[in-house]
């Protein structure tokens, strides 16, 4: 049972087209069948026919004409079924196909979204277990209270982002809009995460004064999503640049790490809802798959965009490129 639910997609693709081919090849053989009784009719029409008869090539003429014109009639409803048969298939398969593949996604998110609520939970439960049963000194009892904390706050980042996705996709929702020093904003991320993060290292460069209008709480969320991504996907030792700068008309926010790089194909699919890159039995790294979606959404909501490119030796670019559509105060 469990080996085809986590199979149906690919079950459910095998009989699709095993079924398409059986009533393909069902209706070459309704035109072999018909063509073959043509024929058969014909030969039969001809041997009948008297040599002798005045009008025996005028006869044996017109039995060729109908059993050409049998042919065409057969050649062009077969031709015309398939053709209707194909594009009918073709439009069930897709609706089908994305079903079925959004069903699974949803279920590897649940799996997922399980997952990161027991950690966080357990880890700060076990935490706050450990202070009240062991008498620690100043220093083990600051770390414990700072991995209690990491864990809470990861719980709330997975609470909002799911509130927020929710939010989001109702209909007729708009994006509050107000004045806010984007640099001001981008370096307090900045210095909360060299607070929480001190071992690892940053270069940052954030040009003073950028103004947007936009949602603080949305554009927060928006940053913080793809750095906590830099730095789920970068080992501990290497450094995570922060550059925020503008470009003519554009404001840009470049943050790029030196982990693993994204592959060619994948760099698109990234920002699909739930999506997450390598294998659900075999991926190690936390997640849900909402934070990208969540950032390309956020982004095009403040006429933004996002690109994503290699970096240089390893790792990832993530340009945050505000159009100059964006209303700038």
């Amino acid at each position: 049972m469990r080996l085809f639910k986590a199979n149906r997609l690919l079950i459910a693709t095998v009989l699709y087209w095993f079924l398409l081919l059986y009533i393909m090849a069902g209706l070459v053989w309704w035109f072999i069948a018909l063509e073959q009784q043509n024929r058969q009719v014909a030969l039969y029409r001809t041997e009948r026919l008297r040599p002798g008869d005045p009008d025996y090539l005028t006869k044996l003429e017109r039995i060729r004409e109908e059993s050409s014109l049998k042919t065409a009639q057969y050649s062009g409803e077969g031709t015309t079924f398939l053709c209707l048969f194909l594009a009918g298939a073709f439009l069930v398969y897709l609706p089908v196909r994305r079903q079925l593949k959004m069903q699974e996604l949803q279920q590897n998110f649940m799996m997922a979204v399980t997952h990161e609520l027991k950690t966080p939970i357990a880890v700060a439960k076990l935490n706050l277990e450990t202070l009240l049963k062991y008498p620690l000194d100043e220093t083990k009892r600051r770390q414990v209270i700072e991995s209690a904390l990491e864990e809470t706050n990861r719980l709330n980042t997975l609470a909002s982002n799911i509130l927020v996705s929710a939010q989001l996709e109702e209909p007729g929702h708009r994006v509050a809009r107000e004045r806010l020093d984007f640099s001001a904003l981008v370096k307090n991320i900045c210095g909360e995460l060299r607070t929480r993060l001190p071992q690892r290292a940053w270069e940052i460069g954030i040009d003073p004064g950028l103004i947007l209008a936009g949602d603080p709480l949305l554009l927060r969320m928006l940053v913080n999503n793809i750095l906590e991504n830099a730095i789920k996907y970068s080992p501990p030792s290497s450094p995570i640049s922060i550059h925020l700068q503008k470009e003519g008309n554009h404001i840009v926010l470049r943050i790029a790490d030196q982990g693993i790089r994204i592959p060619g194909p994948e760099k698109k699919r990234i920002f699909d809802k739930f999506y997450r890159l390598g294998n659900e039995g075999t991926r190690v790294a936390q997640g849900t798959g909402l934070g990208l979606w969540l950032c390309k959404k956020i982004a095009a909501d403040h006429h933004a965009r996002i690109t994503v490119s290699d970096n240089s030796p390893a790792g990832t670019i993530f340009a945050i490129i505000f159009q100059k559509g964006n209303p700038r105060v």
